[in-house]
């Protein structure tokens, strides 16, 4: 794509109206029944949405799709519609502080306390053991809730996960939370377009892909805007200062790493000094070491693919996906 068609792009994008979703997307349809879970965050009870998508005919597996950081529940919709014809039954998340869930104004965020929940929405469901795909942030969490519930985890596959590299060990230097909420405060459409053209879609723009950057910036559009910037920005934060990479010998399941080649996806980068931001490797440079740190890891590349393989190519991936967990 041209220069001058990327910015004519982006303009079109910036000048289509956003309605307000709501704070918990309370306005934007999702592929399936959206039911609730309480789950203890901090002192309180909150709400996390899910949806619990069973087959016509069970093959006695189950698998639990955990989305990134700037996806939802309703990004994983080609893939459970493809599973559950498989047989699969297929529980979809949205974290607390993400999406249909609720997002606590004294919220703490942990990888693990995501983990916990998740958990606890596989025992709220009767489901015993499943395969845990987590996409983005959702792969690093994936690779957490394998590390803290190996009882729970059947199989485990990564798909472009971040959490590869510690980028405060590299150099990136730790940013306030308030100055982390404050550039969520800026986030709208035109933005969110600008950044997944340039690192999720290589310059590539579908369509298709504006119902998610409709779905991202409506969160944003009305009166819960405030709450949404608090969670988005603790959750940069989360990512930043917990990495799990140093604990992926733990990893007992069969793992699988599956990595678009083309996603120039280099979380904090933006607040890395210039002189060193050129050294941050993207995730396709980081999973060859990431694999070799995991027992019997496989690494699966996805050639001429960016950050969301499920999105921009769902046959492909979903072949990927077919393999990895057997």
């Amino acid at each position: 794509m041209s220069v001058l068609a990327a910015l004519a792009l982006l303009q079109a994008g910036a000048a289509a109206p956003v309605p307000d979703l709501g704070a918990n997307l309370e306005r934007f349809d999702y592929p399936f029944t959206v039911e609730r879970l309480r789950v203890p965050v901090g002192g309180e009870m909150a709400q996390m949405a899910f949806m619990d998508v069973r087959p016509a005919t069970s093959n006695g597996r189950a698998i639990v799709l955990l989305h990134g950081k700037n996806f939802c529940g309703a990004t994983w919709e080609a893939a459970a519609r493809m599973l559950t014809a498989r047989g699969w039954r297929v529980l979809i998340p949205d974290q607390i502080g993400f999406c249909k869930s609720d997002k606590p104004a004294g919220a703490q965020y942990t990888l693990s306390g995501l983990a916990a929940n998740t958990a606890r929405l596989m025992k709220a469901r009767g489901i015993g053991r499943a395969v845990v795909v987590g996409h983005s942030m959702g792969g690093m969490l994936a690779a957490r809730f394998a590390i803290d519930h190996p009882e729970l985890t059947e199989r485990l596959v990564m798909v472009n996960p971040l959490g590869l590299a510690d980028r405060a060990a590299e150099g990136v230097p730790y940013r306030a939370l308030a100055d982390l909420i404050a550039d969520e405060r800026k986030t709208d459409a035109a933005s969110i377009k600008a950044y997944q053209l340039a690192n999720y879609y290589h310059g590539e723009w579908r369509p298709g892909y504006d119902r998610w950057v409709r779905m991202l910036a409506g969160q944003s559009a009305g009166a819960g805007r405030e709450a949404v910037a608090i969670a988005q920005g603790k959750t940069s934060e989360m990512i930043f200062t917990q990495p799990v990479l140093y604990q992926f010998g733990r990893i007992k399941a069969p793992t699988t790493l599956i990595v678009g080649t083309r996603d120039t996806t280099v979380f904090a980068k933006r607040q890395a000094p210039a002189t060193l931001q050129a050294f941050l490797k993207p995730i396709p440079a980081l999973a060859p070491a990431a694999v070799a740190r995991i027992p019997g890891a496989k690494l699966v590349r996805m050639e001429g693919l960016g950050h969301s393989p499920q999105v921009e190519a769902p046959d492909r991936f979903h072949e990927a996906l077919l393999g990895a967990i057997g």
